[in-house]
């Protein structure tokens, strides 16, 4: 496997990472373990930045920020529509879509 291939599985755990703060945070709002849901986070966020950090070694801190934050935010929305029925409305997931989209071209871009 290659360094950049590598960098770029990097990244990619760290965006699946990225998914799991936000879901901590709304877990400890909904659940009778809050502690636990916050400790979860945390750690979520220490695993994701540390990701973050090894693929930016090989990935420009523009690409990489964008991808990671991009698999955060679409991530989060797909979990907030399967698990706490957030509203899919047209006009959310076509904004989810072009942060997909952008994330895609960032990847075509490198």
């Amino acid at each position: 496997m290659s360094v950049l291939t590598q960098a770029w599985l990097y990244l990619l755990a760290a965006g699946l990472c990225e998914i799991g703060w936000p879901l901590g945070f709304k877990l400890s709002q909904t659940t009778n373990y809050p502690k636990l849901a916050i400790a979860a986070s945390i750690v979520s966020i220490a695993v994701s930045g540390f990701m973050l950090w090894m693929a930016q070694k090989h990935i420009p801190i523009g690409t990489a920020y964008a991808v990671w934050t991009g698999i955060g935010a679409a991530g989060t929305f797909l979990v907030g529509i399967l698990w706490f029925n957030d509203p899919l409305t047209v006009m959310r997931s076509v904004g989810a879509m072009m942060i997909v989209g952008g994330v895609i071209v960032m990847k075509l871009a490198h």
